[in-house]
């Protein structure tokens, strides 16, 4: 399965994430397939930059987001935009009947 997931990155105690698409199986900072942005805790307030197509591209063809980058998407509106485009024609001609 195809998670999007943190990568660690960075100096010791000055971590920053990068935020990726990777094979469940490899290692936390293995090899990834595709980075789509980054998370930095350290700088306050928290920095952090989204490539929101590719986000929903991905999650379209079924990689799971961990629940910290579930939350990160979250504040992007990457979620909204997936289940719009997932469920939005269902609901509206529903609404239409």
């Amino acid at each position: 399965m195809v998670r999007i997931r943190l990568t660690r990155m960075g100096k010791r105690n000055r971590p920053f994430y990068r935020i990726v698409v990777v094979d469940q199986r490899k290692k936390r900072d293995g090899a990834y397939i595709e980075s789509l942005g980054y998370y930095d805790p350290v700088r306050d307030p928290a920095e952090m930059k989204v490539n929101v197509e590719k986000a929903v591209d991905w999650i379209l063809k079924g990689a799971q987001p961990s629940k910290t980058v579930k939350d990160i998407f979250k504040k992007f509106g990457v979620m909204k935009k997936v289940h719009e485009m997932k469920y939005g024609e269902k609901s509206k001609e529903v609404e239409g009947e």
